[in-house]
């Protein structure tokens, strides 16, 4: 096999598909980057047997072959070469990388241990311009669960109905949902891997869709050149409609940074951000904001809002909020709150189609 390839085309495939390489695997092959020329093409791939990455991209082949490079080394190899054309020539064994005046010579792994990449055949199907997806994930992804004996929670619920499509994520302690219309979007129901999801999201940007296809217990992805092929999450996800309040009895409308600034100050006493009371207090239109921590100290914020309904006292988590506050987009917020004992929410003032809910904490 021998092929050129510019060196930020040749790193940009390698990002894209190091994310299947093995770490763990009793298989060394899975370790590897797998790198067949046909044609003007060369073809990417890697696998760690739940989840396989393939990428395509065009390239100066000038003799057709196969090879398994050490993943993690040819990765840093490119990755500390200059921006100039990278000349590739392998056997199934060994296999030399020149540019410019570098040259590495590498041993190959066995290409043909190397399993082949999965033939599915997909089912339901939906496209999503690329940068709505992203927006969405970006809000559900740091709610997933990070606790694998609850493997339904470690998941992002896609779905798409009536021309809305949602994105929900909960880890038990607290809820995201975010939605965005639509148009044509057929059925679609299910739960990927909240990591996936957000390495998914972190792909280069472009005016593309990004395609989404089940089939039986596997989640298809296709994006410009790439494809993926990853295992579904199985079981039945929460009835999270039920957790989100119909009314409430107080209402505030804060500035998003005068408000996540206070929180981030009242929980520097207590690091683990495990509890901050909120005093809302409708007559002097405040919020005040106070952490007591036992042979430390304590600390008190008073934050201007726009509030209406009952006063009230509630203990929130300050991490919780402030990764709820760092999702919305719009300058306010607007916070919902039914009782000291019942879940808060906090939502954008626009037009913003995002909601998350947050337990409270026994003050």
């Amino acid at each position: 096999m021998r092929f050129s390839i510019n060196q930020s085309e040749l790193l940009n495939a390698l990002s894209i598909v190091q994310k299947g390489v093995s770490a763990r695997s009793t298989l060394p092959v899975l370790a590897g980057i797998y790198v067949e020329a046909i044609g003007d093409q060369v073809t990417f791939q890697t696998t760690n047997l739940e989840l396989s990455i393939q990428y395509t991209s065009t390239a100066l082949v000038e003799e057709e072959g196969r090879a398994v490079f050490p993943g993690k080394l040819i990765v840093d190899i490119v990755k500390n070469l200059p921006d100039a054309a990278v000349h590739i020539e392998a056997t199934e064994m060994d296999s030399v990388v020149t540019c410019e005046s570098s040259s590495f010579s590498i041993k190959c792994l066995n290409p043909a241990d190397f399993p082949g990449f999965p033939k599915v055949a997909a089912e339901q199907q939906i496209k999503i311009p690329f940068d709505t997806f992203s927006n969405m994930a970006r809000k559900v992804c740091r709610v997933v669960s990070k606790d694998e004996s609850r493997a339904i929670l470690t998941g992002v619920l896609i779905s798409a109905e009536d021309g809305i499509l949602k994105m929900v994520a909960t880890d038990s302690y607290r809820l995201a949902v975010t939605e965005a219309p639509l148009a044509g979007a057929e059925e679609f129901n299910a739960v990927i891997a909240g990591s996936f999801v957000a390495d998914l999201a972190s792909l280069p940007k472009t005016g593309d869709d990004i395609s989404f296809a089940l089939a039986e217990n596997q989640i298809i992805v296709s994006y410009r050149d790439t494809m993926f092929v990853n295992r579904r999450i199985e079981g039945r996800y929460p009835n999270y409609k039920q957790l989100i309040p119909a009314s409430y009895e107080t209402r505030c409308i804060v500035s998003k940074s005068a408000f996540s600034s206070a929180v981030r100050r009242a929980s520097l006493l207590d690091h683990s951000g495990s509890q901050v009371r909120f005093s809302i207090n409708a007559a002097s239109q405040t919020i005040q904001l106070t952490t007591a921590t036992q042979d430390v100290g304590s600390t008190q914020e008073i934050v201007k809002a726009q509030i209406e309904g009952a006063d009230v006292e509630i203990g929130f988590n300050s991490y919780y909020v402030n990764e709820g506050l760092s999702a919305i987009d719009s300058d306010e917020v607007a916070i919902e709150i039914q009782s000291s004992l019942k879940p808060g929410i906090i939502k954008g003032t626009g037009d913003e189609n995002y909601l998350y809910l947050v337990m409270p904490v026994r003050i």
